[in-house]
């Protein structure tokens, strides 16, 4: 199989200092663009004091890496996207800053008013948020009249975006919070909600409302933790004493190695990126050849987006929604993860780079986990006429990312398998977000959640993932041959074709205009989506060599579609849209969705029905959750798993594992006394 556009290994090996152009920005230039960006905006006299919101990388663009690999461009410039607010006046700018390679130089390039947005509440805004809060004596001398509580330090904020902009506060920047309290330290405050919503504006520094039921409440006493120090107090019973370990041991270590950000794992390749907003980002992977010849799969994908919104329609619940990506991001919240406890294994770290509201440098260590581990079998078969068994394991390369979101995390992994296919799964774990109830009433009748605990409720709720995938089937030139299809598996009617009933056939149809190509999955059609490039044929099958799009979680968003979060996530009204490629296109809810009336992205990029043949397409997948909480969902929630497969389809010449060698894993004992009490049945035969 040749490839098209003559094509060349994905990219050539890093530049000056070691850096790829797609590398994050490392400290030093997060402080060389802040600088630039305040000596630019004290030479124009803007007002106030900046605060410095996002930080990051301005990816160089696709047709200039594209030149840049195949020795046809030079290198790409390093620059910085700086988003930069001024209160109080309330101002949003966005600077772009030339970073030169040899330091020093550093100048601005552009720099916009950016009007009727706000952008993403950072870590910082979230702390400032409490900050204004437990420092307001109104909320305090609530808080003390109704419960009877007068130290801060007991009093929980957790900040929330508004989704939904009270009347006569448009315009302004702000957060809502929730209130809980602790019975000491390590206390599990979602067990004690309050009944009191302050909304805080972040440019004014200040409480400007604050609302609550009409008569004080009780604090819902239970304690429900899930704390080390306290969790056997609340099981009763103590720690479990027949766990024995469990090692993950790889005695001639790993079989990837690491270039830099380049991973190169059995025939994969894969180079790592990190954004404050999206996280982990996976850039240039590609599946080697023999001979060296690594075949494009795909460009660029992350997650760009995600909303969850929750299902209370009483105030003032029915503003809870959260857009985690735009809102809070999934970089700036990513944690540190911990050897051994996150990860198990053979591990490699990256860091990770943010910035703080001054515009100093953050680097959040250990941020993305790197580990090979066994994925079971991968395929096996007994010739019972030889009486031989040949069986190979299966082993994965697994990219992972955790994010905190002040009750929740969100847990990102990336799988590459040794069969070419590659999967995302995003787990879903941490605490529930909770609400009040007054004891008196008894439990059960929650007509949108359920009781957690006395006085404790979980109302339901969805998790909406969008991914953006900038696929590049065997193309080195970009991905404007490529043509996405839709496949269903359809029963065949009863006739001379059908006699008796058995038969069915596959439909492929491809989708050739944006509009046709918003699409929903169908389970009972065995639905997916093939990526193909016709300019590349599998001489095996005769057809264009592809991946297939498997969607696994087929959720679909139970608002009405005049709702405000089927306006905001128009990304998850469909479970797959198709655009040509743009630069610029990479939030399908917007640059800046915080405090958003309409979709900002996907819904304007799609209002147009442009052909997609020849168009470069990128595909954005939407899955997710409909999570209906239980009981065993509080304190701590076990993991929830959605995700997609991406599937090689006609992509190998033939099964790309026939050259795994037999192994057994010397390491593995036998229960001997076990087998030799068990039974012995007779060999089946075949």
């Amino acid at each position: 199989m040749e490839q098209c556009g003559a094509c060349r290994a994905p990219e050539p090996y890093e530049g000056p200092e070691g850096v790829h152009p797609l590398d994050q920005l490392s400290p030093q230039e997060v402080s060389r663009a802040t600088a630039c960006t305040r000596a630019h905006a004290a030479a124009l006299g803007v007002p106030g004091a900046l605060r410095f919101n996002t930080v990051m990388l301005q990816e160089p663009a696709k047709r200039d890496l594209l030149a840049f690999y195949n020795g046809r461009g030079a290198r790409p410039p390093r620059r910085a996207v700086v988003w930069v607010l001024n209160p109080p006046h309330g101002h949003l700018f966005e600077g772009i800053v030339d970073l030169p390679s040899a330091g020093g130089g550093d100048r601005m390039l552009r720099w916009k008013l950016l009007e009727g947005v706000q952008p993403t509440t950072t870590p910082d805004d979230n702390v400032l948020a409490e900050e204004i809060i437990l420092a307001d004596k109104r909320v305090m001398d609530m808080v003390a009249e109704r419960y009877g509580i007068t130290d801060p330090n007991l009093i929980i904020f957790d900040p929330w975006t508004l989704h939904g902009t009270p009347p006569g506060y448009e315009g302004r920047r702000l957060m809502q919070g929730f209130l809980y309290v602790r019975k000491c330290k390590d206390d599990n405050e979602y067990a004690h909600p309050l009944d009191l919503l302050p909304l805080v504006d972040l440019n004014l520094g200040k409480v400007i409302n604050i609302e609550c039921y009409d008569k004080p409440a009780k604090i819902p006493p239970t304690l429900v933790n899930y704390h080390a120090d306290l969790a056997n107090g609340t099981t009763g019973t103590g720690w479990r004493s027949d766990l024995r370990p469990i090692d993950i041991t790889q005695p001639e270590g790993p079989s990837f190695t690491v270039e830099g950000t380049l991973v190169k794992w059995q025939k994969w390749q894969v180079r790592l990126g990190f954004t404050p907003r999206e996280g982990l980002v996976l850039h240039n992977v590609g599946w080697q050849e023999e001979g060296g010849r690594v075949r494009p799969i795909l460009h660029r994908a992350s997650l760009v987006e995600m909303a969850v919104p929750y299902g209370d329609p009483n105030q003032p619940y029915v503003r809870k929604c959260a857009f985690d990506v735009g809102d809070y991001g999934m970089g700036f919240t990513a944690n540190s993860l911990e050897l051994g406890c996150d990860c198990v294994g053979h591990i490699k770290y990256f860091d990770g780079v943010v910035n703080n509201a001054k515009g100093e440098p953050l680097v959040i260590r250990n941020a993305i986990c790197l580990h090979e581990e066994d994925a079971g079998m991968l395929w096996k078969h007994t010739d019972t006429r030889l009486n031989r068994v040949e069986v190979r394991r299966n082993r994965r390369l697994v990219v992972s990312q955790v994010s905190t979101f002040a009750n929740y995390e969100y847990a990102m992994y990336w799988n590459f398998y040794i069969d070419g296919t590659m999967s995302l799964e995003m787990k879903l774990t941490g605490i529930l977000s909770t609400t009040y109830r007054p004891l008196e009433e008894k439990p059960g009748n929650v007509p949108f959640g359920i009781d957690v605990a006395p006085g404790v409720i979980a109302t339901n709720h969805q998790h909406l993932f969008c991914v953006r995938l900038d696929p590049s089937i065997d193309c080195a030139e970009g991905g404007k041959d490529l043509v996405v299809s839709e496949v269903n598996a359809d029963m065949l009617p009863l006739g001379p074709g059908n006699p008796r009933g058995n038969a069915f056939q596959v439909n492929e149809t491809p989708l050739l205009s944006v509009h046709a190509a918003m699409r929903d999955a169908a389970p009972f059609r065995s639905r997916a989506w093939k990526v193909k490039n016709p300019a590349v044929i599998n001489p095996i099958t005769g057809q264009p060599v592809g991946f297939k799009l498997l969607p696994t979680h087929s959720t679909p968003m139970l608002m009405q579609p005049e709702s405000l979060v089927a306006k905001r996530a128009f990304f998850a009204t469909k479970h797959l849209f198709v655009t040509p490629h743009d630069d610029e296109q990479v939030f399908p809810a917007g640059d800046h969705v915080v405090q958003s009336e309409d979709c900002l992205g996907l819904k304007i990029w799609t209002k147009e029905d442009k052909p997609l043949a020849g168009a470069d397409p990128v595909i954005w997948h939407s899955f997710g959750i409909t999570h209906l909480p239980r009981l065993e969902d509080f304190p701590i929630m076990p993991v929830e798993v959605v995700g997609f497969t991406f599937k090689p389809w006609g992509f190998h010449k033939w099964n790309p594992t026939l050259d795994l060698p037999p192994t057994r894993n010397a390491a593995s004992k036998e229960d001997v006394q076990a087998a030799a009490s068990a039974p012995k049945l007779p060999r089946p035969r075949m």
